[in-house]
């Protein structure tokens, strides 16, 4: 099977399959939607939505949260995963966004990751979802279903991963791509234990071509 055709059939099934593919985090505007996905790196967007209704209630606005202290940004995100270094970025973050960008989330790359706590992955997730781009991050979900399918080979990187799947997949769909790639990786292809037996990709998938599913059931 050919790159061209595993991606052909791979994008023909999730399309089937999973037509509706969105974030599962809770947002109403961009500015939530930055302060979710930066909350919810190393930790379930399950956790980040029971912590961010109280947040955005106290705290709803870039000038809002800029005026704040760490110390209360830390109060109400104390339950998710490193709690100290997250309060901190968001509490930087909300202030650049208000001192260079006039409290709206910018459009570019760039611009982006020149904000504390938004790397790369997070940079594409607001480009995708908030602006409808053709970009592609690859969180641990994504990098691990595209090598185990067979997108990308011996990918090292999430830029290499993010570079492959772009090349790949046309723009129009990339965006949705995203989703169907953690959605995937969150319910079927787990990391540790991926259900091969419930996965409708096992006629292209790499991994249990070679006998993934014998390892999982022990065979």
């Amino acid at each position: 099977m050919t790159v061209k055709e595993r991606y052909q059939r791979v994008i023909e099934w999730f399309s089937s399959a999973m037509p509706v593919a969105e974030t599962e985090l809770r947002y109403d505007n961009p500015f939530q939607l930055l302060v979710a996905v930066i909350l919810s790196a190393q930790c379930t967007d399950k956790r980040v939505n029971m912590i961010t209704p109280p947040l955005f209630e106290a705290l709803p606005t870039p000038e809002a949260m800029a005026a704040a202290s760490v110390e209360e940004i830390f109060e109400y995100i104390k339950s998710c995963s490193y709690p100290n270094n997250k309060s901190r970025l968001l509490s930087g973050m909300a202030k650049k966004l208000v001192e260079d960008f006039g409290g709206e989330v910018p459009s570019d790359l760039d611009a982006l990751m020149s904000l504390p706590g938004v790397g790369r992955k997070t940079a594409n997730v607001i480009l995708a979802v908030v602006y409808n781009r053709a970009t592609m991050a690859v969180d641990t979900h994504v990098f691990r279903v595209s090598e185990r399918i067979g997108l990308t080979t011996n990918s090292k990187t999430p830029l290499a991963t993010e570079k492959a799947l772009v090349k790949h997949i046309p723009d129009e769909l990339i965006p949705k791509a995203h989703h169907w790639l953690i959605l995937h990786g969150r319910y079927v292809c787990k990391a540790r234990r991926p259900d091969c037996l419930n996965c409708g990709l096992t006629s292209v998938c790499r991994y249990y071509q070679k006998g993934g599913d014998d390892k999982i059931s022990g065979k």
